[in-house]
């Protein structure tokens, strides 16, 4: 299988130094067991106060203050986790959208960290981190219609080389490369900071890919650790 490589911005370890993500990779194969995402969303969600890992909000915390630093507002665009968990907290479950995503939100909440998923056969070229010029195009969605934006200059973001796929480094993702139950090759990659123990990151990992692969049996998986050297 071929694996995905993203590349990262070596100017953004002065953003966020000590940054280091779970990049998995998956041919996907038919969903057998979508059960398996539903009840992991549901004990994600049932267990978010009793079971919060100690490091959490200093990780969140973490997330917030790197997101200040490229000029964003975290009280109004919150990394993606931390957006997950306060829905939770405040209606107590999140609604189902897709098995898929389904179970990656379920990891997201669980283990405090951002957690993305994408359409890799939707992307030209590789998957960048990396600062905005304030050109890019974004696809998303307004008023229930396809639109197009662009990030703000100096704003991180990951890209290919068509434009950007998610805004402000986790909190919003591009319509271009969404990935849902029918993508056959799928990406995501798991992003944490120090304040997350290198243990926690790749527990969170292994959690996600042995849950793709109850849910998809003949689906090959592969990760691995990228960061800034």
């Amino acid at each position: 299988m071929s694996f995905v490589a993203p590349v990262l911005d070596p100017q953004l370890a002065k953003i966020a130094p000590g940054f280091r993500a779970l990049s998995i990779s998956v041919e996907a194969s038919l969903i057998e067991h979508p059960q398996v995402s539903t009840d992991a969303l549901e004990k994600a969600c049932e267990s978010l106060v009793a079971d919060t890992p100690v490091w959490a909000e200093s990780h969140l915390a973490a997330w917030a203050n790197t997101f200040k630093l490229f000029g964003a507002k975290p009280q109004r665009t919150p990394c993606s986790a931390e957006a997950l968990r306060k829905r939770v907290l405040r209606d107590g479950s999140l609604p189902s959208i897709d098995p898929i995503v389904d179970l990656y939100n379920a990891i997201s909440i669980k283990y405090a960290i951002p957690v993305g998923g994408e359409d890799f056969d939707a992307y030209i070229g590789a998957p960048r981190l990396t600062i905005a010029d304030g050109t890019e195009l974004f696809d998303t969605t307004k008023d229930g219609r396809a639109a197009n934006e662009s990030p703000e200059k100096g704003e991180v973001i990951w890209r290919d080389d068509h434009g950007a796929t998610c805004r402000r480094w986790n909190w919003r993702q591009g319509t271009r490369t969404r990935l849902d139950s029918n993508a056959k090759r799928m990406w995501f990659i798991l992003e944490s900071l120090p304040e997350m123990p290198i243990e926690a990151l790749r527990a969170a990992g292994d959690e996600l890919s042995s849950g793709l692969q109850q849910m998809m049996p003949e689906a090959k998986i592969a990760s691995q650790l990228i960061e800034f050297y």
